[in-house]
C-alpha cells in the first residue's frame, strides 16, 4: 500500500472525474461536472489542489481524495473522498485518511456521527463543532489549536462556474468532454 500524488495531467483529470462521479453519484445532475471544472479551472491552476490515490500492492487505485490548501498554506482540507470497489483492501478510504493524517497537516469535515466515528478510527483525533452540525476534525500534524486559528480552505464559486457554463456553451462542452474522457480513461494502475 502506498499513497500516490497524481501529477500527470491526464491521470489527474481521469482520477478527478472518477472521484467526482463516485462522490456525487451517477444521478447527481450537473454537480460532478461543476466540481470537476471548478477544481481544474481554479484550484489546480492556483496549485492549491492535489488529487491523491491509495494504491494496493499491484498499483491499482483503491481510494481517491482531493486535498485543498487553506488560505494560509499551512494545512490541507479533504474536499472529496471516495473508496473504489476492491477486494484487496479493507476500508480503503479510511486507510487513505490514516496515511495522509500521519504525513500532512490534515483537516476533514464530518456531516454526521457515523462519518466522525469512521475518521476517528482513521486517526483524526481532535474534533470541533462547526456551523450547521458539521464536525471539524484535525489530524495530529495540523497546527491549529482551535476554531479561532483555523484558516479557511481555498475554494471556488460553484454559482460562477454554472453561470460560465450558461454563458459559454463551448466551455461547457469542453469540460463535459474532458469529464467523460476522464471517466473512460481511468487508469487501472498508478
Amino acid at each position: 500500500m502506498r499513497v500516490v500524488n497524481i501529477k500527470n495531467e491526464a491521470q489527474r483529470e481521469a482520477c478527478l472525474a472518477r472521484l467526482c462521479a463516485e462522490t456525487y453519484g451517477h444521478q447527481a445532475g450537473i454537480a460532478p461536472l461543476v466540481t470537476f471544472a471548478g477544481v481544474l479551472g481554479v484550484l489546480v491552476k492556483q496549485e492549491a489542489a492535489r488529487v491523491l490515490a491509495l494504491v494496493d500492492d499491484d498499483a491499482r487505485p483503491v481510494a481517491l481524495a482531493l486535498l485543498v490548501l487553506d488560505e494560509a498554506a499551512s494545512s490541507m482540507t479533504v474536499l472529496l473522498l471516495a473508496a473504489l470497489e476492491t477486494d484487496s483492501v479493507v476500508r480503503p478510504a479510511e486507510r487513505l485518511i490514516r496515511e495522509l493524517a500521519q504525513k500532512a497537516p490534515l483537516r476533514i469535515d464530518a456531516v454526521n456521527a457515523e462519518q466522525e466515528q469512521r475518521f476517528r478510527e482513521a486517526g483524526i483525533t481532535r474534533w470541533f463543532a462547526g456551523h450547521g452540525n458539521v464536525r471539524i476534525g484535525l489530524g495530529p500534524r495540523h497546527p491549529a489549536t482551535g476554531l479561532d486559528d483555523l484558516p479557511r480552505a481555498l475554494t471556488f464559486d460553484e454559482a460562477s462556474v454554472v453561470q460560465s457554463f450558461k454563458q459559454d456553451r463551448a466551455l461547457f462542452d469542453d469540460y463535459k468532454a474532458r469529464f467523460v474522457r476522464g471517466l473512460e480513461a481511468f487508469p487501472a494502475t498508478l
